[in-house]
Order: structure tokens, then sequence, then C-alpha cells
């Protein structure tokens, strides 16, 4: 991979005041016969599970997957003798029916082709449920088979072979009372011993049942066909390398190499950090809070924060032949020893002081907070002083400072009945009112950060445990103890995620448990009492933090002269939703998804660098209220055909805030992207103009606005922004320059603020085999 410069985008310099603005339904209709056609699918979706259960299983239960356009009531199911056991992102319900007696349902559904039973209805009989249905089928026996074991190329019951012996794990689908579960439980172990196989451990709890069980292929593939039975999979895999590592002393940890003389400074606010040999001489600043005598961290929680945010996960990093640190470390201990603010200061001043006197004394312009007040109890779209005076700092003294989004408590992280459903209820259980942001994260100026997973958090003691069950199972699924936006004034919060690992529900316990007790469910990291331990594991929001700072900190090494908002606009522009991530919140909405994983991911290398398909184009730049300014951005051949390529841009400014408000942003600023337009019509559009002798500004035509995703009523709160579209079709008719107008609207500050920075970034995306960059690069440095 090519590892290039960005590239400066050129404005078209035409100071020109801005034009002010102003600031389920009804079933589907069908055709005749609709009825009877979901009659017949009916009829084959139950003779085909007819086919496929075991003899030995001989009780008339049934499975339909009925997909649905709208919403019906579970409660309608349940009037026809039908269990919703199951929803899926894909629009489709799983309807269990212990008796199998499914008499009522087709009377329904034979009685939609009829005519009407009342004369004055408009609609055919029980349109509200039969109009609402696509369709209906059953589940074949590969549809048990779990994503685990699929990835192993098992995509056909007849992928597993007779003779070769399994170890499995199988989950059945709460169909009923925990009596009716227990007697299955036991009909699939008589099953399984009869055909040489062997169960060798049973978990049955109010909602779950699993059974880890080992048999031979010909024993299992019948199971595939029991109704009862949700999902056959691969036992989860434990992260066999945390363990070992958090052993190691310092005999079997690489050299630190040098720094540079002009490497980063990071200030880290926190109970402060002890001395340990992987920090040989990269302290370079303590300042000790009001009240606090002794630099020394107690807690050990500072030395941990400020190791991650040095060397990342070490996990990742002691793999190579040498630690290479990001920076060097400026060291605020803000925690008293008795783990608690200053009796005598409140905490904006303690935060203040910090800050300005790491600034000061360093020129620390990156600084990690992994603290937070989860008592707050602010209402939602409010924050306290505490981030207040964050989002000020950040604004007079131009520094990123980057806060975690905050942990919900242990053992038990939501409103559950039972402890049990920490399983069974996440993801969901995460937008609950409780699971907001803890103060300060939901500051408009800062990077809030939230957690994501590194996948079960097993270790090699879990093999065979079914009394240890994973909450997450993939990197990147939301971490089960991650706080959720929005932030101030309802800004997109959190701004992005990173590792912070997950936990498991112990079941002998009945609670969760997480690193350091499991080390593979945390980061790696530094353990503050370095003789009695080297390494830890750690587990949270924390640690999110300042693995985001660690990046931060790799791209201000790149761009040293960087200001904070381009810093702020490079990361996000840089950040992914993980595949993992989507899949698990798929049945939510796009707005809840954003709530829990904001951005997505920053790429350190798509933040630094551009490459031969990728360029990154941005400026640092400043308007005055009610102003706007246009970019041009150079749109070469190769970019105008050739599949998929997509144009992402990010913006990111820092404006006055006062929390006294509902509109907590003093000023707002948005962008939009067009193309195929003059651009004297362009400016003509935007300027400001009076309407009483000029009239009304000339619209502009739809055909030549890019439908950025997401919109700008949807992104208008925040601070940070990013959006992007891609084309799938030749774009040649819109011509070699697209405008991006970005624009700054008066708020309640007009009268305060002579005008506002902000930073904007536009990055273009090809395939990898199509070079773009020197074709950009040649029309910038002709422009400029």
């Amino acid at each position: 991979m090519a590892q290039l410069d960005h590239l400066q985008l050129i404005r078209a310099r035409v100071p020109i005041g801005r034009r002010k603005t102003g600031g389920g339904g009804p079933p589907p209709r069908r055709g005749g016969g609709h009825g009877g056609a979901l009659q017949a699918e009916t009829q084959a979706a139950v003779a085909e599970q007819q086919a496929a259960k075991p003899a030995a299983f001989i009780d008339p239960s049934l499975l339909l997957r009925v997909q649905v356009d709208g919403h019906i009531a579970e409660s309608e199911w349940e009037r026809l003798g039908l269990s919703v056991v199951s929803s899926d992102a894909d629009r489709s319900v799983l309807l269990f029916s212990s008796t199998g007696d499914l008499t009522e349902f087709v009377d329904r559904l034979s009685k939609f082709d009829a005519p009407p039973i009342n004369p004055d209805q408009k609609n055919p009989n029980y349109a509200g449920l039969v109009g609402r249905i696509d369709g209906i089928r059953g589940l074949a026996p590969r549809d048990r088979l779990g994503p685990k074991i699929k990835g192993e190329g098992f995509t056909e019951a007849e992928d597993l072979q007779d003779d070769v012996r399994y170890v499995l794990d199988i989950e059945l689908w709460e169909f009923s009372t925990r009596p009716r579960r227990e007697a299955k439980v036991a009909e699939i172990e008589q099953f399984l011993i009869a055909q040489g196989g062997a169960v060798y451990d049973t978990y049955i709890g109010p909602s779950i049942t699993v059974m880890r069980v080992e048999a031979l292929g010909r024993g299992l593939r019948p199971l595939l066909g029991v109704p009862e039975i949700a999902i056959i999979d691969l036992p989860p895999e434990p992260d066999l390398a945390a363990q070992p590592m958090v052993a190691l002393n310092a005999g079997g940890i690489p050299p630190v190499l040098e720094l540079a003389e002009d490497a980063p400074v990071i200030g880290v606010l926190d109970s402060g950090v002890n001395d340990h040999p992987l920090l040989n001489g990269l302290v370079v600043a303590r300042h000790l809070g009001e009240g606090i005598v002794d630099a020394a961290d107690v807690w050990g929680h500072g030395t941990s924060v400020a190791g991650t945010a040095l060397f990342g996960d070490l996990r990742d990093a002691i793999t190579a032949n040498a630690l290479k640190p990001v920076g060097r470390l400026a060291v605020a201990k803000v925690v008293g020893d008795n783990g608690r603010f200053s009796d005598r200061r409140t905490v904006p001043h303690v935060m203040d002081t910090a800050i300005r006197t790491l600034h000061a004394d360093t020129g620390c312009r990156l600084f990690v907070m992994s603290l937070g007040d989860t008592n707050a109890n602010l209402p939602q779209g409010r924050v306290g002083p505490w981030a207040a005076t964050l989002d000020a700092l950040a604004r007079e003294l131009d520094v990123l400072i980057v806060v975690s989004a905050g942990n919900r408590g242990r053992p038990r992280p939501f409103m559950a009945a039972t402890s049990e459903e920490l399983v069974t209820v996440y993801p969901t259980y995460l937008l609950e009112p409780e699971n907001r942001l803890a103060e300060p994260a939901g500051a408009a100026n800062v990077m809030t950060v939230g957690a994501v997973a590194g996948g079960t958090g097993l270790d090699a003691r879990h093999v065979q445990d079914a009394n240890v069950r994973p909450i997450t199972q993939e990197w990147g699924e939301p971490s089960p103890f991650t706080r959720v936006g929005p932030g101030a004034g309802g800004v997109r919060k959190p701004d992005v995620v990173d590792l912070g690992g997950t936990a498991v529900f112990d079941v002998p316990s009945i609670s969760l448990t997480g690193a350091p007790h499991l080390p593979a469910a945390g980061v790696i990291t530094l353990h503050h009492r370095y003789t009695e331990q080297f390494l830890t594991a750690a587990g949270g929001t924390s640690f999110a933090a300042p693995l985001l700072v660690h990046k931060a900190a790799r791209l201000l090494r790149r761009m040293p002269n960087a200001s904070a908002n381009l810093l702020r606009a490079l990361l996000v522009g840089a950040a992914r939703s993980p595949d993992a991530l989507e899949r698990r919140l798929g049945a939510m909405t796009t707005a809840e998804r954003v709530r829990i994983g904001g951005n997505g991911v920053v790429d350190p290398i798509r933040a630094a660098y551009s490459d031969d398909h990728r360029v990154v184009l941005y400026a640092e730049d400043a308007l005055e209220m009610d102003q706007f300014a246009v970019y041009r951005l150079p749109i070469p051949p190769e970019f105008r055909a050739g599949g998929d390529r997509t144009i992402r841009v990010s913006l990111a400014f820092d404006p006055p805030v006062r929390r006294t408000r509902n509109d907590y942003l003093g000023t707002k600023m948005d962008f939009r992207l067009l193309r195929g337009i003059d651009e004297a019509e362009l400016f003509e559009h935007f300027r400001d103009r009076d309407k009483m002798l000029e009239g009304a500004a000339p619209a502009v035509p739809s055909k030549f606005k890019c439908k950025l995703q997401p919109g700008s009523d949807e992104r208008a709160n925040n601070t940070l922004q990013t959006a992007s579209v891609t084309f799938k079709r030749d774009t040649g008719e819109y011509g070699e320059v697209y405008y991006l107008v970005v624009r700054c609207l008066s708020h309640w500050a007009v009268d305060q603020v002579l005008d506002q920075r902000f930073a904007v970034v536009v990055e273009l995306e090809h395939r990898p085999e199509i070079r773009i960059y020197n074709r950009i690069r040649e029309r910038v440095q002709v422009r400029v």
C-alpha cells in the first residue's frame, strides 16, 4: 500500500454572505389469491419439516418463518396459538407452535380471499394480518447451522460427515417453560447417546438453554430438523494469546525504541502514573491536583490508561521486535488515593487547571480523560459544567480532548429481571435511558469514544464449559457495558468506538466477569505495580479512549501543525462501522445504531495517508457569521467511470457553548456537495440577497445535488460531521469539477464570534486498481 501525503483542497476565494433559510401505515394492497398462495406456502413448509424431523422426536411441534411488511403485534400471533421466538433484520419473524395446530391461522388466510365479512369494510378480511405477510416458509436443516461452523465450510447438513466426531454447542429456542425445555434437553441427550455421542455440559436458565455435545456427524444431522433447536455451532473460540502475555515479565518484553525530540506529548488526566520500566524517560511533566500530595498511582487506573495511550494494545505491539511509543506523557493526577475528586475544588476548576498547566508547560495538544460521573443524572441532551468546561478549553487552546463514553455498572449493566438477561437482551438494553453517556462524554467539541469487543472474551479454560456464556461473539460488536448517545443538544455521540473489551456471563456466580480476571476479555497494558506483575488486562471505555489518542498521536506525528479541528475531521473521515457491529445491530434503526457505534472505528493509516486509489484533500479555514465558502474538487476522468467509487466529506468546528441553553451550540455549520453546476450559478444561489428588491434565490436543480448520507438534517447539530455518496454509474456528464459548499450559520453567538474556525476533509476512493492520486495532485498543483 502506498503511503502518500494528503493534498490541499482549493477554495474559490469569493467571500459572499450566505442566503439565510428558515428552519406503520396501512397494509399493502394485495391482489386476489394472496391468501390462497400463503396457504400453499404454509402447507409446503409443514410438509418439509415433517419430512426432516427424526422419527425419535414424535411431538407435533413446528416452526414457520413469516416475512412481514409492517408491524404485527406479538399478541396477534398468540391469539392464533403461535409464539414469536425470533425476529430478524430482514423483517421476518419465527413462529413456534408446540401443538402443530394451525387451524385458526389457515382459516384467516383462506378468508382473506373471500367476500368481505362486513359489507362496509374497505379492506379484505384480516388485512391487518394477512395483508402484511409477504411469504411463509419453514426452516431448512441448513438454517440451523451457526455462523462459525458455516465459516468453516459447513453450509449444508450433508457436510457433517458420518464418521467424524464434532464438538458443538446446541442452543434451543425459548419456546416454552423451563420444565418443557428440560424435557426437550433430556430427549436430545437420549437421542445423542443412542447415536454414540455424549453431552458434556448443559445449562438451562430462565431463558437460555445450551448444550455442549460431542457426536458423530450421522448423529448430529437429524437434530437439524428438530423445531425446538435454534442453532448448532462451533463453541466460542478462546483467545489463547492473552493469558501467557499477562504472565510475561520484563525479560519477555522487547526493548522500547527511542523517540524523536519533536514527538507529540499526550496529557493523561487520571489517578496518576507510576514509574514502570516501559515508561523510562517518557514522562516529561507531572501535575498534582488541588489537595493531592503524592504522585503515586494507588488505584492503578492511570498507569494502565497511559500505557495504552503510548503503546496501544500490547497484545498487538509486543509481537514486534521492539515497542514503539507514539509520544511522551504529561500526567495530571486529578483523582485522589481515595478514588475521589478534591473536596475543596470543583471538577471544572480541577480540569481547567490541569489542562492549562500541561498545555503551558509541555505544549501538549492531545489529552485523554477516561473519567466520568455516572451519577450526574442529567436529562438526555443536557450536559453539566464539566463537559461545558472541556468544550470551552478545546476551543480556546486548540487542543484535542478525548473522553470515554462511560461504562454501565457491574454486575448488572441494565434493568434486567434476571441476571441471565445480560446475555439474552443484549444488545437491546444498551438503548435504555439509564445507559446514556456519563458526564462529561456529551461534550460537543471533544471526541467521545465508546467501546467494542475483541471477541468472546473466553480463554482456554472455557473450551468445554457451558457455564460461562459469552455475550459478544466477534471483534467489533458493541461492548456490553458501553454507554450510548446522543450528547449535548442531540449531537451524534459517541463520535467513534474502539476496542474496550467484553464481559461474559458466569453461571455459578450469576454475574458478569471480564478483564483482568479474563485477560482475553480486555486490552493488554501496563500494571501499576510492575514488581508484582509487569502487565495486566483491563476493560472498559476507559481503554477505548486512549486507543483513539494513540491513533491521534500517530496522525499528529505525521502532520505536526494540524489544528484540533483537522485532527478530528481526519480521524472521523477514516472511521468505518465494523461489519460485526452492523450485523449485531441490524434490527435497530440507523439512529439507534449511531447512538451505540457512532461513526465506527478509526483506521489510523487511512487517517494519516492517501493512497494511489484513495485521495484525501483538506483545508483549514474560518468563516464569519452567515458566510459560505466554496471549494473546487477536481474529478479526473478515471473517477467518472469504472464501477463503485465514493466521495466522503468530513467537517469539524469548535463553536462556543452554553449549557444553560437548550440550543447548546453558539454557531452551526453544514456542507453540500454539488456537481454539473456553473460556478457563477452556484454563488448566485447561496449569496445573501434583499428579497424585497431581488426576490427569492434561484433553486438548485436536484440533478446537481450529490445525495450525501447521512443527510444534512441528520448531521445538523453536530460539530463533527461526516457523510458520503457512492456512485455506481458513469458520471462524465457532470464535468471535471465538483463543488463543496461549507456554510456558517449564525446562532445565539452571532454577536460574540468574529469568525468560526473549521477544517474540512474530502476523500475520493476508487477501486484499488484505479490510480487517481497523481491525476488529482497535478490538478491541485496547477491551481495553487
